[in-house]
């Protein structure tokens, strides 16, 4: 059956070479794992998106109308090495029908250019890959208007698969985000802050094929925590959609009350991110999941140096994994850029942490033992015993219940709508419409006239929702609300 191209659009999906150079159990199982999580999220988009699973690829074929979120999805899914666009034909059954079909659908891009032709070719056939390229390239060479072939630097590359009678041409080439299928490489629990490090840490460990689950520790109150929860939600969405990960919130603010009575002011810093880690372990041996993750940074800050690391790790027995150890600042900025999450980051509300007077920078052993010894840990177990667990798809819902920001449905003539969204967009209504981008709210919102009613408006409602709590919390914005269109 010929695929119409003004109907369906072709996906090949190469993996990436660290799975491919597995044993045959490993690479089988990883490619079936890859096809399973791409199965459970293409089929939310619809039904009609077929895909087929091979040794060295997996193929997509979509409708054209889910062509631009099935492309993003593919380029966001850990394992894919390259998304390669394709024409499909078939019935291709001699040189000639080739030639003349790669020349009608290809010509227009060799124009005034040089060209080569690239081919792979599997299935039984009486000719070779190189008489494909040779009699694609001459058929073209003579018939269209070209520069001429160039078979080391040429400005045009046209690459055919040619799979039995199957001709597949390749019109554009992405490259993907690598790492292996999630779900191949165990479960781990990343200690999440909302900031730069934490969240590329936990991208790191998704794109690794790693079932990432996050845990944070509440030090700043329902605005940091919806902050975090919204960060945590993009992550799993963009990335690690294929698999249910869960967000667990553990109470902090008695713990720190306690560090600040037993503890000197020079290894308070170090204590926290001690206890922190010991809670996370005992969490995660509950959930049988066997390492951390921390966007710590050696030496980025006074608890980071080597000796201080040392000191935070002998609190925990179980295995902790620092994929930003050795990434320099504007580094792990850079892929916060990247990703998407930068702003999420610079638009997380500030807490009033531990701030040691005199942190120590090269701890001591001995006196670290003697402060751990003067912890009272049942205050620890009971913010440990009251740590809230849910997933991560549930926190659109969870954070819509649990603040106390009205949500309203309909405008009145003294409503302005501020849409909050990153993008460049408004939202039409019958109120007055105003944009400001949630990353300059803190600045901006305070200049707007005080006379009148004004709601938040995003697509989902959860920046809505922490934005609106922190104005409340920062500048007694009592009266603002969010709008989510009914």
């Amino acid at each position: 059956m010929n695929i119409s191209t003004s109907h369906t659009q072709k996906f090949i999906l190469k993996l990436f070479p660290e799975i491919m150079v597995k044993g045959n159990a490993a690479k089988r199982q990883m490619v079936g794992q890859l096809y399973n999580n791409l199965l459970k999220m293409l089929t939310r988009f619809s039904e009609e998106i077929h895909i087929r699973k091979f040794s060295d690829k997996i193929e997509v074929v979509t409708p054209i109308a889910f062509v631009a979120e099935v492309r993003q999805l593919l380029l966001d899914t850990p394992g894919i090495e390259q998304v390669l666009e394709a024409l499909q034909f078939d019935q291709m059954n001699t040189l000639d029908d080739i030639k003349v079909k790669v020349g009608e659908v290809m010509h227009h891009t060799i124009k005034d250019k040089t060209f080569v032709v690239r081919a792979k070719r599997s299935g039984t056939h009486i000719f070779g890959s190189t008489d494909l390229e040779q009699t694609i390239g001459g058929y073209m060479l003579a018939t269209y208007p070209n520069n001429g072939v160039d078979l080391h630097h040429p400005e045009v590359t046209i690459r055919i698969e040619l799979l039995n009678n199957q001709l597949n041409i390749i019109t554009t080439k992405y490259k993907g985000l690598s790492g292996f299928p999630i779900g191949t490489q165990g479960d781990v629990l990343s200690l999440m802050s909302g900031g730069f490090d934490s969240t590329v840490a936990s991208y790191l460990t998704m794109k690794r094929g790693l079932k990432t689950h996050f845990i944070f520790f509440n030090l700043g109150g329902m605005a940091h925590e919806i902050g975090v929860k919204q960060v945590a939600l993009y992550l799993w969405s963009k990335f690690g959609s294929s698999h249910k990960v869960t967000f667990i919130s553990v109470p902090f603010d008695d713990v720190l009350t306690e560090i600040f009575r037993s503890t000197h002011e020079s290894y308070m810093g170090v204590t926290l991110k001690r206890l922190m880690l010991l809670a996370a372990q005992k969490i995660a041996e509950e959930m049988q999941i066997d390492a951390l993750v921390t966007g710590e940074s050696v030496a980025q800050v006074s608890s980071q140096t080597l000796r201080n690391l040392a000191l935070i790790d002998q609190a925990s027995h179980m295995l902790i994994l620092r994929p930003l150890a050795t990434m320099n600042k504007p580094e792990i900025i850079d892929i916060a850029n990247t990703i998407g999450t930068r702003r999420f980051a610079e638009s997380m509300p500030e807490y009033c942490g531990v701030i040691s007077k005199n942190p120590i920078t090269h701890g001591s052993y001995k006196r670290m033992e003697k402060e751990a010894k003067r912890f009272d840990y049942s205050i620890l177990d009971e913010a440990i015993k009251t740590a809230k667990h849910m997933n991560v798809d549930e926190i659109l819902d969870d954070v819509t219940t649990n603040t106390a920001i009205e949500v309203v449905t309909e405008l009145d003539d003294n409503t302005v709508v501020i849409d909050i969204r990153a993008e460049d967009d408004c939202i039409q209504t019958t109120s007055k419409s105003i944009k400001i981008p949630f990353y300059k709210l803190k600045s901006e919102f305070i200049k707007l006239p005080k006379d009148k009613q004004y709601v938040l408006y995003c697509e989902k409602g959860i920046m809505s929702q922490l934005h609106a709590q922190y104005l409340h919390d920062a500048y007694d914005a009592k009266d603002l609300k969010v709008y989510r269109p009914s």
